[in-house]
């Protein structure tokens, strides 16, 4: 049974590579890493909301916890702010006045849990966590993923803040849905973090985009487009109009370039590189984050204002990233 496994993993990863060789069209994967630090401990996330989030999950691990606890209790510092618009407590709504939220999570062994369009429960990434832990699904959405969250003791309620409740009757006067680049109406948080024992896991969570349509889920629940985790490889997330990460499952191939012998950030220039070759991208804005196994990083985004908190060697602190765009 191993000889198979091994053969069946060979023959893939030899697959995948003549893919990526010959449809590569912005990297060779033979470039020094830029953002070589190689070292662990290591905990990332999107935007400015991730500073305070990788301090609460870079503290818990260098307490010793696991990374999967200190991706979740990172990340709900964030859902639990109600300054951070886009994201959990006071996001921005759907059209119709409704706050959906949409979460992820992923640990060192594969496990994985989400929940989509999940209404009047602050930290759907807790629930993501019990869907992973208590259940043999990994996806639950809607009325039904409130019914779980109700019953393993979450509680309802209101997310919608008066400021956000004004910035949508605003809205409603000219009803205009587009997008704005790195204006906070679609800026997840996605955190990634290797804990002492060098197990990696990740987390995504977001109210997902602006006055979108009621019942629209983005990338960011989804396995392998918002984040992904492989333990022997490393982990990508996502950010931004999650539209155009799911229609190249970017955090999975991010990944996999990694197993090809890809830096991060020559993976996160490919991912991107995807996006940009097939689709209209002057008006929207992707992120990605990634981290190998060893520590180091990349991030890279098809607009200039991307930036991410990065807390390595005792040092927790903004970076922006470069982008396809100058």
């Amino acid at each position: 049974m191993s000889n198979r496994r091994d053969f069946i993993k060979k023959t893939s990863i030899g697959a995948l590579g003549t893919i990526v060789s010959s449809s590569a069209s912005s990297t060779n994967f033979n470039k020094e890493n830029k953002n070589s630090m190689s070292s662990t401990p290591i905990v990332i996330s999107t935007w400015k909301h991730g500073f305070a989030a990788n301090e609460k999950a870079y503290k818990l691990i260098k307490k010793g916890s696991n990374s999967i606890d200190a991706v979740e209790a990172g990340v709900m510092i964030t859902e639990a702010d109600p300054k951070c618009t886009s994201v959990g407590l006071g996001g921005w709504p759907d059209r119709d006045g409704n706050v959906t939220l949409d979460a992820c999570i992923m640990d060192h062994t594969g496990n994985c849990g989400s929940v989509s369009f999940l209404q009047n429960i602050k930290h759907p990434i807790s629930v993501a966590r019990q869907v992973m832990d208590n259940t043999p699904h990994v996806m639950l959405s809607g009325e039904g993923a409130l019914q779980f969250a109700l019953k393993n003791g979450f509680h309802k309620e209101d997310l919608l803040t008066e400021k956000a409740r004004l910035k949508w009757q605003e809205w409603l006067k000219d009803s205009k849905y587009k997008p704005i680049i790195n204006v906070e109406n679609h800026d997840t948080i996605g955190l990634l973090a290797i804990d002492q024992k060098g197990n990696i896991s990740g987390a995504c969570t977001t109210s997902g985009l602006a006055w979108k349509m009621h019942g629209r889920v983005g990338d960011s629940p989804i396995i392998g487009a918002g984040m992904f985790v492989d333990n022997e490889i490393g982990g990508c997330c996502a950010t931004g109009v999650g539209e155009a990460v799911m229609k190249t499952l970017g955090s999975f191939l991010i990944v996999e370039l990694m197993r090809q012998g890809a830096s991060p950030q020559e993976a996160c220039e490919e991912g991107i590189a995807r996006i940009v070759k097939n689709q209209n991208y002057n008006d929207m804005q992707i992120g990605y984050l990634a981290i190998n196994k060893k520590g180091d990083h990349g991030a890279y985004a098809v607009h200039t204002g991307f930036d991410y908190a990065l807390y390595q060697n005792g040092v927790n602190k903004m970076i922006d990233a470069v982008s396809f765009v100058k």
